[in-house]
């Protein structure tokens, strides 16, 4: 298929790169635009100066950008990619980005004869070079159906949720997970440290039953070792729980634990973290020893 990406960052350039390696023409535009030629350097393909320019002609559009004004700029605005897209084609946003975001640009999409999949994923960067991501979509079945082997060219798994938003609400249950278990970790490893015990072989054993997860297995030791430069930063993740929240607010949710590993965020942002990865929190547990 002919299709545009929009936004090479750590997981745009790598999800990129999939598709055009299984064999996808591949167009790509980045804000930076040194960035989006050197990647048709690496990779083949074209890059477009627009959104609108890489967009033109297109059977699937795909974008994963920052956040919501992020995606609304290239999307919806005056040289955005819905002013180029042909009827028939399909948008396809991986962005971690709001529920009313998604639902704006399905409208508006609709509109034009264009179908929208909001398709936020999880995996990290490691997933994303890996091309192993977990994809969770919103939108309407005939149009997911379509979109679905493009998706899977960088996605170990890929799943319709529901309609427009239902994938963007899907990763809002994953970042209030993860934050959990981000913390519960963190005081897990910092008590192993306080206790005097080697804190390798308790994650070892301990991981092979019910206390195991994906966040033992990758970043427990390195946690340990005091290493926090593994892809997704504590800003993404605060912009994340602020998603979240507010999501919560509305529905009228209860999210007490998830609040609370927010604020927790926010210290380790004042201390320096901002761009260290989200396994850092223990670092408020332990910047005292």
């Amino acid at each position: 298929m002919k299709i545009a990406f929009l936004g090479l960052g750590v997981m745009g350039s790598p999800m990129a790169r999939h598709l055009a390696a299984k064999g996808h023409e591949v167009t790509v535009y980045n804000r930076t635009a040194a960035k989006a030629e050197a990647w048709v350097a690496a990779h083949g393909g074209r890059f477009g100066r627009t959104p609108a320019e890489a967009a033109a002609g297109q059977d699937i559009v795909m974008s994963c950008v920052g956040n919501d004004d992020d995606l609304r700029a290239i999307i919806l605005g005056a040289e955005g990619a819905l002013s180029a897209m042909k009827a028939g084609a399909i948008l396809v946003d991986h962005t971690t980005a709001s529920a009313d975001v998604a639902r704006e640009i399905a409208a508006k999409a609709a509109d034009k004869g264009i179908g929208f999949i909001d398709a936020p994923v999880s995996g990290g960067q490691a997933g994303a070079e890996n091309g192993v991501l977990t994809v969770m979509c919103g939108g309407d079945a005939e149009t997911y159906a379509r979109a679905e082997p493009a998706i899977l060219c960088f996605a170990r798994a890929s799943r319709l949720m529901g309609p427009a938003g239902s994938g963007q609400l899907t990763k809002m249950v994953n970042q209030i997970c993860i934050a959990g278990l981000v913390q519960a970790l963190s005081e897990g490893v910092h008590f192993a440290q306080s206790a005097g015990l080697d804190v390798e072989a308790v994650l070892d054993v301990i991981s092979k039953g019910a206390a195991g997860s994906w966040q033992m297995e990758n970043r427990g030791k390195t946690m340990n070792q005091g290493k926090f430069d593994f892809g997704f930063a504590v800003d993404w993740m605060r912009k994340d729980l602020s998603i979240c929240l507010s999501e919560a607010r509305r529905n009228g949710a209860t999210l007490p634990v998830t609040a609370l590993v927010d604020q927790f965020y926010g210290e380790v942002q004042k201390n320096g973290g901002r761009r260290w990865d989200t396994s850092s929190l223990i670092t408020r547990l332990t910047k005292a020893e």
